[in-house]
């Protein structure tokens, strides 16, 4: 969408509602009392921005801040995934993310100029004092009022949907997924993600089913990834018709165990959030809630009472309360 509609237009139907990251931003807390329409920028400061955007940001989200490579930072799609936030969250994931191919090398300043360019190019008055870098000004300044609702996907015939039956029992999702995922994140415990790897060679006796692929992306875009497919992957837990490796059925009907699918989708939302400030201990902190969720579902689905590893009279009785 071209920024002739402006940033805080909410006509237009939006052509990317279905963006991961819409789903894992959070929602902006009653603390902020001012919108950026209040001309919380300065001219000056958006011309510094535009120099850096040209430099560092225009190859990958495009000239006009349509989305090339990278997502719009335009328009109603933009809009509906950073509009109700506070500009903090949009300054964090520039300045810790940004760009794409060498992160973390931007100054907060050159964050909040960034974000000024983007305010005038979306049509955001401007005003006698520059945007500040510090993050308690920016936590109190919302990008906009509303942000314009998501456009439903279009729906297809109920006789074209595909139907996706479950494949996997619950335990192989489970260990196909969640596991190694979740121990992804729970290593940024002992390990920075931002640490260079030392280059070292594999032979074929030595091979790493575990490590094939490795270092292919970053370890903090490892850290993301790892976060969104537990928040995207927590809704298979309600798949109709998966049994569980007992054959017993999934309970998914049962309020518990929806509160507890519902319980692990938020959670990787949280450790996301904490992964895109590019700070090990924030995610380390996260890795408490996220061992929380997956003990609160164990303790009443999987791990019996007075039972060992391996029981079989407890194997037998998982995926019942």
């Amino acid at each position: 969408m071209s920024m002739s509609a402006g940033l805080l237009s909410s006509a237009a139907k939006l052509a990317l509602a279905a963006l991961t990251l819409q789903s894992l931003t959070p929602t902006v807390h009653a603390q902020q009392t001012r919108t950026a329409s209040d001309g919380v920028y300065t001219e000056a400061q958006a011309a510094s921005g535009r120099a850096v955007y040209r430099d560092k940001c225009a190859k990958c989200h495009g000239d006009a801040l349509e989305g090339k490579l990278g997502p719009p930072l335009a328009g109603s799609a933009f809009l509906a995934i950073w509009g109700a936030q506070p500009l903090s969250e949009l300054a964090g994931k520039i300045r810790n993310t940004m760009p794409a191919d060498d992160q973390g090398k931007l100054k907060p300043a050159e964050a909040s100029d960034l974000v000024a360019f983007i305010l005038q190019t979306g049509k955001v008055p401007s005003g006698r004092n520059e945007l500040s870098f510090e993050e308690a000004a920016l936590k109190s300044i919302v990008l906009a009022a509303t942000a314009p609702a998501a456009a439903a996907a279009p729906q297809s015939p109920a006789s074209q949907a595909p139907a996706f039956p479950a494949m996997g029992n619950l335990a192989q999702v489970m260990r196909g997924i969640l596991f190694p995922t979740s121990n992804i994140i729970f290593n940024v415990q002992l390990h920075d993600p931002g640490e260079p790897v030392k280059p070292g060679a594999t032979d074929a006796a030595s091979f790493s089913w575990t490590d094939w692929g490795a270092g292919i992306y970053t370890g903090w875009q490892v850290v993301d990834y790892a976060a969104v497919a537990i928040a995207e992957s927590a809704p298979l837990m309600l798949t109709p018709g998966r049994r569980c490796e007992n054959g017993r059925p999934v309970p998914v009907d049962r309020p518990d165990w929806i509160k507890f699918s519902q319980e692990l989708a938020d959670v990787g939302r949280i450790v996301y959030k904490a992964s895109q400030t590019r700070n090990q201990q924030a995610v380390s902190d996260a890795t408490s809630q996220l061992a929380d969720a997956c003990l609160h579902c164990h303790q009443v689905y999987r791990d019996k009472r007075g039972s060992r590893p391996g029981d079989a009279t407890a194997l037998a009785a998982r995926c019942t309360p």
